[in-house]
């Protein structure tokens, strides 16, 4: 098949590795959660993998393990590039080329030196490789958080939370339950499905008692709970949720967001959600370090309590953070918007 004949289905197979790939998020940190896919030779679709938690097989040996005999003289379409390193598995770049599969496509360069340079590998062996594909798709997708924590060694953080269109996250008396949409409110679970860790403060623990974990859109415990971080040094009340066993919680001192985010990083954590209240969100945005706001905005007017966003190291409209919309949408009731920092 020619190249642009092919062109379609590998493309095709590229959103594919991204669904994949979107799938095991917050289950292979500190590794990158990888989808591959192996078209045969008549670009038929043979087998599909992603990345198996640390010590698991990789994306690409799940799809090869899949696809048999299938793979030689295919096509394997990559979100990341493969890696060329032997750690607790081997290097996938081998065994693409062990599997006889005549052409690579990948859509992200490996940023991480150990790793990369499978590509030349695979080059030697006289496979023909194409980088590239959808990479900002890729990059803006299942790759956002791992792409972050490679070039800064810090884990993302995606800020989110609900507000009424008058900027308030709570009533006067401190009612929040419920502002945003049911909808919404399963997204949110969603959210937590795939992420690492979710960050709240002690404030919050004490005045919501929120549980912190994930469910399923049956409502049960999910399968991947992230870890629970509530940060402060505020003493938490006898038999908060957070002290279950539904999950791991992990207690950090407040004052320091560099420090709580390099002990999360130390642990392996890629991707945080923050649910904290407007002190911690704020104490993050002082320190520059929200990556990604995911905000739900209801259709509710309250006119007085707390606001979403307490002090943020802002005292001038000079000062204030500039935000980039990256996508608008409604998610039941509610204005779904996300937005990175301006210059990220």
């Amino acid at each position: 098949m020619g190249h642009q004949r092919s062109a379609p289905a590998v493309s095709a197979a590229m959103h594919t590795a991204m669904s994949a790939a979107g799938e095991v998020r917050g289950t292979t940190s500190p590794n990158p959660p990888v989808g591959c896919v192996i078209l045969d030779s008549a670009g038929e679709v043979a087998g599909v993998g992603a990345t198996r938690p640390p010590g698991g097989d990789h994306a690409e040996v799940v799809a090869l393990r899949t696809a048999g005999e299938r793979a030689a003289g295919g096509t394997a379409v990559v979100t990341l590039e493969p890696c060329a390193h032997t750690g607790r598995t081997g290097p996938c770049a081998v065994a693409l080329r062990d599997a006889g599969v005549a052409r690579v496509v990948y859509a992200v360069a490996d940023p991480n030196p150990p790793a990369s340079g499978g590509a030349e590998i695979l080059r030697a062996a006289g496979v023909e490789v194409e980088g590239g594909l959808l990479e900002e798709e890729v990059v803006a997708g299942p790759l956002r958080a791992w792409s972050h924590f490679a070039r800064t060694g810090r884990p993302h953080v995606t800020w989110k939370y609900a507000a009424t269109l008058d900027g308030r996250s709570a009533a006067a008396d401190g009612t929040s339950r419920w502002i945003s949409s049911p909808e919404s409110r399963d997204e949110v679970h969603a959210l937590r499905r795939h992420c690492d860790a979710i960050v709240a403060g002690t404030g919050t623990v004490a005045a919501d008692d929120p549980h912190l974990t994930a469910r399923d859109p049956d409502g049960a415990p999910a399968a991947h709970q992230p870890l629970r971080v509530v940060v402060g040094d505020r003493a938490l009340p006898e038999g908060a949720r957070v002290l279950d066993a539904a999950a791991e919680t992990l207690r950090l001192p407040g004052g320091d967001v560099d420090a709580a985010l390099a002990a999360l990083a130390a642990r392996g954590v890629v991707d945080v959600l923050l649910e904290g209240g407007p002190s911690l969100a704020g104490a993050f945005w002082a320190a520059g370090r929200v990556d990604r706001v995911l905000a739900y905005v209801a259709p509710t007017l309250l006119g007085s309590g707390p606001a979403a966003l307490a002090d943020a190291g802002v005292s001038s409209l000079s000062q204030a953070w500039r935000l980039d919309i990256e996508q608008t949408t409604m998610s039941g009731t509610d204005i779904r918007i996300s937005a990175v920092p301006r210059g990220r």
